[in-house]
């Protein structure tokens, strides 16, 4: 056998353990009844979870709970999944900064007891894009008066 089959052999053998690795590390996107189901079979995996906030008419974010004086590693939440069930969500880490100014949330966790227990939180915020457009529209509008 060549030193070249043979070298070859190895990095086929190590590109096939780089997959199987990354692979164990993925997760798929589920509404909270899945992530029900898949705590009630035993699955502890991962999921993620795609949700909106549930906010007042002014935007103010309801049902949400956040004490640092008390504990600043204790963050709850309700979060409305696309199938509209309402689900709390236990996050053990202080609450993400610029949390309230998010419309969509996605929680990466697994379902315990009726709760959501996350352990990321991913979170879209607006207000990033909408800046951008209104810098864009304030440069256009002062091209446009010279």
């Amino acid at each position: 056998m060549k030193i070249t089959h043979i070298i070859g052999i190895i990095v086929i053998v190590v590109a096939i353990a780089v997959i199987v690795s990354t692979t164990k590390d993925v997760s798929t996107y589920v509404t909270f009844k899945e992530a029900a189901d898949m705590a009630a079979s035993g699955k502890s995996t991962k999921v993620h979870v795609v949700g909106s906030l549930k906010k007042d008419a002014t935007g103010n974010i309801l049902e949400m709970s956040y004490q640092p004086e008390i504990d600043p590693n204790h963050f709850t939440f309700k979060l409305i999944d696309r199938d509209n069930k309402e689900t709390i969500v236990v996050y053990d880490n202080p609450k993400p900064q610029d949390f309230e100014r998010s419309e969509q949330v996605v929680v990466i966790g697994h379902m315990q007891n009726n709760e959501f227990i996350a352990e990321k939180i991913l979170m879209k915020c607006p207000s990033k894009y909408q800046e951008t457009e209104i810098k864009g529209t304030e440069k256009a509008g002062s091209q446009a008066s010279l």
